[in-house]
């Protein structure tokens, strides 16, 4: 069975034999992410190269995102490495200070005691230890602790409801992005913007380090969840990671799975692609098989309409990283089968104001209604096929493009297979003979089925789709 959503699997320490990452990507991982909040970018460039050599082997196209660390907002190291804080007692998060202990901490971030003022909620260790700000004296951060635990090295601080000020690109950020686009990156998933002019900003350091990669915002600021600020995100990138994680601590874990409706809805209207990302299968760390509530997790993303669905320290450091994506996978294909069809209403209040957005949408509606085999988008840039993409209309999507870039791109797309055309002439009927006999090597298709193909004339100019044929299988061979 074909799966339309895909499955984005963070690549570590669990995934580094070449071996294991074989049978992942056999499994059915279509996207790696690279996170580089560890590992060296020697560590990077040598897995994407082996991501590469093993796409090569077994035959399958599978993307490469990096994922950029974000702003380092967390405490200090402790003279023993961790501290127990009890409940009632009064701590202090100190800019100055270099080694902590049971009464203070030394913060990564500086700008902390600038952030906050007394009232403020402080959440560390993803929302595991809560400390009320009482005071701010200088460097200090005078606080009471509500709920208490083990403090360990270097962990994570939020404030509930945001207002952290830290810029969504550091140094290391602006070094990363080099690193992304030397080893070639599909994807670039930026950490904590705010706006778009973040992601603006992202997009310009990567093309001048001759990068192409298409852009992903991890929402999980409270200041990105609101609609305006969340459409400016949107619009300044090419989709957005529903990142549940540091978005729960923000805003209470109790809003996220409305707004991760909310967010996929809008990605979908705005013609973005969505990750649905954090413990999607968090007991499959150390266990063989997901808890049911794992899987309905897994499949309420489906049904939401994600491109994408992600492992990330399953397939990491987990010990069942192979069986973690065979479990996404059997999820997502059952799920998918039970999707209902709603395109009659899709259609209704959409206004198309461009050529080629109107030949996508006329593919689908004569899918839709012919019951084709399938519909195969000739493409240069993946555009036709992205829109196509965001309506379902039950028919899987072949992008047959001879660019390299656009068909590891095309890999995120939900409903969208991405195979290489190697014609790069311009003569139309060669290059469908060639389209047509793609789809018969990939078992796609077979002699007398229907097809809905879409291309652009002048045959070979990007961003030029304006013609939909209905093409009957092999009757160009025989006649």
């Amino acid at each position: 069975m074909l799966r339309s959503t895909k499955i984005v699997a963070t690549l570590g320490p669990a995934s580094s034999d070449p071996a294991v990452l074989e049978r992942m990507i056999r499994a059915g991982v279509d996207i790696v992410r690279l996170n580089f909040s560890h590992g060296t970018a020697d560590d990077h460039l040598a897995r994407a190269t082996l991501v590469k050599q093993l796409c090569a082997k077994v035959g399958r196209t599978v993307g490469i995102m990096c994922d950029l660390q974000g702003p380092k907002i967390r405490v200090g190291k402790f003279k023993d490495g961790k501290v127990t804080l009890e409940k009632g007692a009064r701590f202090v998060l100190d800019a100055g200070c270099t080694m902590g202990d049971i009464g203070r901490a030394g913060l990564d971030y500086k700008e902390l005691p600038r952030d906050v003022e007394a009232g403020a909620v402080l959440l560390l260790d993803d929302g595991k230890i809560v400390l009320d700000v009482i005071e701010v004296r200088g460097e200090e951060v005078h606080t009471t602790v509500r709920h208490g635990g083990v403090l360990s090295n270097n962990k994570g601080i939020n404030r509930q409801g945001g207002g952290l000020t830290a810029p969504a690109l550091t140094a290391k950020d602006m070094e990363d992005i080099k690193t992304s686009a030397k080893l070639q990156a599909d994807y670039l998933a930026v950490s904590f913007p705010k706006s778009g002019a973040d992601m603006y900003m992202a997009r310009e350091l990567m093309r001048a380090a001759g990068g192409k990669a298409f852009l992903i915002a991890k929402i999980e600021r409270a200041e990105a969840v609101g609609e305006s600020a969340l459409l400016d995100i949107m619009r300044g990138s090419d989709g957005i990671m529903v990142a549940r994680g540091d978005l729960a601590v923000e805003v209470g874990d109790a809003s996220v799975p409305a707004l991760q409706k909310k967010m996929i809805r809008l990605a979908r209207q705005e013609n973005k692609l969505t990750i649905t990302a954090t413990q999607m299968m968090e007991s499959m760390i150390s266990s063989p098989v997901p808890t049911r509530a794992e899987v309905s997790d897994v499949a309420n993303a489906v049904l939401d309409g994600t491109d994408a669905v992600m492992l990330s320290a399953e397939s990491a450091s987990g010990k069942y990283p192979v069986e973690a994506i065979e479990s996404m996978h059997r999820i997502c294909v059952e799920v998918e089968q039970t999707q209902p069809l709603n395109l009659e209403q899709d259609f209704l209040n959409r206004v198309f104001t461009r050529v080629d957005q109107s030949i996508a949408m006329a593919a689908l509606f004569t899918a839709y209604h012919l019951k084709v085999k399938c519909i195969a988008s000739l493409t240069e840039s993946g555009s036709t096929a992205l829109w196509m993409s965001r309506l379902n209309c039950g028919v899987p999507i072949y992008a047959l493009t001879a660019q390299t870039a656009t068909r590891y791109r095309c890999a995120l797309f939900r409903d969208v297979y991405p195979l290489m055309v190697k014609y790069v002439g311009h003569d139309r009927e060669e290059l469908l003979r060639e389209a047509e006999k793609t789809l018969v090597e990939n078992n796609a298709v077979k002699d007398g089925d229907l097809i809905v193909l879409t291309f652009g004339e002048p045959i070979g100019k990007s961003g030029g789709t304006n013609t939909m044929k209905i093409v009957k299988i092999g009757e160009n061979r025989s006649s």
